[in-house]
């Protein structure tokens, strides 16, 4: 009786041979389990060839999923690396700056003079770090300013412009707000003054009078700077007069909301023009123009 002829190769393993068997059986057994079907017994093992596919697309679909989750982890964890190397370049040159102050060595008068300018550009650049982009809101336009297409720039004019009375336009007051809205953590944004005789700019509540005449103080929910006839400057908390030799060309704006701060700096000179400190902000805050006679530019 000759019969099948065994594959060579298979007559010296018929242990490994009954073990395979074996674990088809088993795996075969358990996946029906699973899939519900109750099956706990099987009188003949399936092909070998769809339990391996079976086996295979759990294992990949088991690899796909370990390697999303890595990724995901990866990715938070670079963008946190990425964060924190951008604050330590902020802060290498501020540190090498003042370990100047830590030396032994008595400082030259050349540098006793340059290090306040110094550490205020220092400051200012800290600062800058902050900046978010602005536009103005057309929404909240008086209709004598007249606004750039990008919401860039304004300017007040000679003409009423039809536009509809809506309850966030300043109706009375030749303001406009931004379209940014903050209510938490610091922002800053700069504004073009160059050349200009007068302005008014800060930050304002959400929740301003628009239609009445209003009085730009912090009580009522203004925080602002102003510039009138070309050389007045005044800080509108209880009109506090500002000394200034020259005219800034540009105004930088920053609030920290949870500091209660708002601070205006001179750009070019970087030098504070002017803080409001120990400020309670309840509302969101809005960047704040009334731009004068003249273009202004964000």
């Amino acid at each position: 009786m000759t019969g099948r002829q065994p594959i060579e190769g298979e007559q010296f393993f018929p242990q490994q041979q009954q073990r395979v068997r074996g674990d088809f059986t088993r795996a075969v057994c358990t996946t029906a389990y699973e899939w519900g079907h109750g099956a706990r017994t099987c009188r003949r093992p399936p092909d070998a060839g769809v339990v391996k596919g079976i086996q295979q697309t759990k294992l990949m679909e088991t690899i796909r999923e370990k390697q999303r989750q890595t990724e995901l982890q990866a990715e938070g964890f670079i963008r946190k690396m990425e964060q924190d190397i951008r604050e330590l370049k902020k802060r290498k040159t501020e540190v090498e700056l003042l370990s100047v102050l830590q030396l032994e060595e008595p400082l030259s008068e050349e540098m006793k003079e340059k290090l306040p300018k110094m550490l205020a550009r220092f400051e200012l650049r800290r600062i800058q770090s902050y900046a978010v982009d602005v536009t103005f809101d057309p929404d909240t336009a008086n209709p004598y300013l007249v606004l750039s297409d990008d919401g860039k720039q304004v300017h007040d004019s000679d003409v009423r412009q039809k536009l509809p009375d809506n309850p966030e336009r300043f109706s009375y007051c030749i303001n406009v707000l931004g379209e940014q809205s903050f209510s938490s953590g610091r922002f800053y944004f700069e504004v073009q003054v160059k050349g200009k005789t007068e302005w008014t700019l800060g930050v304002a509540t959400e929740s301003t009078n628009r239609k009445a005449q209003i009085t730009l103080s912090p009580q009522d929910g203004f925080w602002s700077v102003r510039l009138r006839d070309g050389y007045e400057y005044k800080a509108k908390a209880d009109h506090v007069a500002l000394s200034r030799r020259s005219g800034p060309e540009r105004v930088g704006v920053f609030v920290d909301y949870e500091e209660g701060r708002v601070s205006f700096y001179d750009v070019s000179a970087a030098a504070l023009i002017y803080s409001f400190t120990g400020c309670s902000f309840t509302q969101k805050l809005r960047p704040f123009f009334s731009p004068g006679n003249s273009w202004l530019f964000i």
